[in-house]
């Protein structure tokens, strides 16, 4: 891992506070992200599973974790790991892989057993559980055409122990996950600080005749070289009209002169998620409608950044945000204000400009496990990424920072990199 270590206390206070929310005499399993084959014998970059990392910060393949806070048969099994064990081969060809005292030591789990002896000490504990806790992807944005390993093993147990009751782990993973400790604050505020570094890398670099992936490398550069593990999603760099493709990702296009160029990237460090939105002019400078557009949108974020308060929920933001966007876009001239009065409220008139939602739950992922129906609480994790797209002007906008939920005003991790027009064009001037 290129993260300094984690204070144990975090996984520890997790698991605590999932155990909290389990039926009397259950058991719950948490299974490792499987390793994707690529092609031939290569396999992609490995990541973790989110909830496992979640709640032992074990960031290895093979790894199995086991809660059970009321097992009869004493408290050295109510929290356990299998882990795969390490011999002089696997030393040889892939490197260092926990050992049994160095994966107690990351998770806070003390009954750490090696991967050969779950088979008849789980099945024991199973038996002895009424109710079994599996774990799938319950994320609604989720579209899956391969059962992961929870599922598979699920499944598995269903057939094999059809007298037990089963629940669904991800119910409690949804309530627990929304809600950001200050040690999760302060890694995302690393990725944060990191994405930074990445930008003004750009803001120093870019200039016309450049390709897309260029600005990419420089991003990537950076990303490296600050620790983090490398990209939280599939970065956007679209200059001029690519800027209209919500999911851009090609970035292979020449940058032209007096057009403007779309970024949107963030690096994950330590498994947590940056994700960050900013558009500058290739020249260095915006023309006037560039600007107008830009910073009708930068007053849309400021204005919905004070919407994101404790007791607020993301329909109702959502439509109040659609209507600071209504007056921007009527000031552009893009929208006509008797025919917004006259809208059918289903259809808003807005949608054609800015078609995507403002904010989503960021934290181990980009789009983050929640209950998008629940109220925002402190310590929830927002982006706030407003925009507007005019496809026959060439002209893309979209800014977007990361918030936490504070009682007041929310905490912006992204404070300190630049986004007013002077900031950005003078930075790009000083090139």
């Amino acid at each position: 891992m290129k993260y300094s270590a984690i204070n144990s206390t975090l996984f520890s206070e997790n698991r605590r506070r999932f155990i909290a929310q389990m039926k009397p005499n259950s058991i719950a399993i948490f299974h490792s992200n499987d390793r994707m084959s690529r092609n031939g014998d290569c396999h992609h970059a490995y990541r973790q599973h989110s909830d496992l990392f979640y709640l032992c910060g074990l960031d290895q393949e093979e790894v199995v974790l086991v809660l059970y806070p009321n097992c009869p048969k004493g408290n050295n099994f109510q929290e356990i790991i299998f882990t795969k064990q390490t011999n002089e081969h696997i030393a040889v060809w892939e490197g260092y892989k926990y050992t049994k005292e160095d994966a107690a030591a990351t998770s806070g789990v003390d009954s750490v057993y090696w991967l050969n002896e779950q088979q008849p000490l789980l099945n024991e504990l199973i038996l002895l559980a009424d109710t079994i806790y599996v774990n799938s992807n319950e994320n609604d944005r989720a579209d899956e055409d391969y059962p992961s390993r929870d599922v598979r093993y699920a499944l598995q147990m269903k057939q094999q122990y059809p007298g037990h009751g089963f629940e669904r782990s991800q119910k409690i993973m949804k309530s627990l996950r929304m809600i950001k400790s200050d040690i999760e604050i302060a890694l995302m505020q690393k990725a944060c600080d990191i994405t930074n570094v990445a930008f003004r890398k750009v803001l120093a670099t870019t200039k016309a005749a450049m390709m897309e992936y260029e600005v990419e490398a420089h991003i990537i550069y950076e990303f490296m070289r600050q620790g983090a593990s490398g990209h939280a999603y599939t970065p956007i760099v679209a200059g001029g009209g690519n800027a209209c493709v919500l999911h851009y990702i090609s970035n292979n296009a020449p940058l032209v002169q007096g057009d403007l160029l779309l970024m949107d990237f963030g690096a994950e460090y330590a498994n947590y998620a940056a994700d960050l939105s900013r558009t500058i002019p290739v020249s260095g400078q915006f023309s006037p409608r560039q600007k107008a557009v830009y910073q009708a949108v930068l007053n849309v974020k400021k204005a919905a950044e004070m919407l994101l308060v404790p007791g607020n929920n993301l329909a109702d933001y959502h439509k109040e945000v659609g209507k600071l966007m209504e007056v921007e876009l009527i000031g552009l001239g893009l929208l006509n204000a008797d025919e917004v009065r006259k809208q059918d409220s289903a259809k808003p008139l807005y949608k054609q400009y800015f078609m995507h939602g403002t904010s989503h739950h960021l934290g181990l992922d980009v789009h983050d496990l929640c209950d998008r129906y629940s109220p925002l609480a402190e310590g929830m994790v927002f982006t706030c990424e407003p925009g507007i797209y005019i496809p026959e002007e060439q002209i893309g906008v979209r800014l977007e920072d990361d918030l936490v939920v504070r009682s007041g005003q929310a905490l912006n991790l992204m404070r300190d990199i630049p986004i007013e027009v002077d900031e950005i064009e003078t930075l790009m001037q000083a090139r």
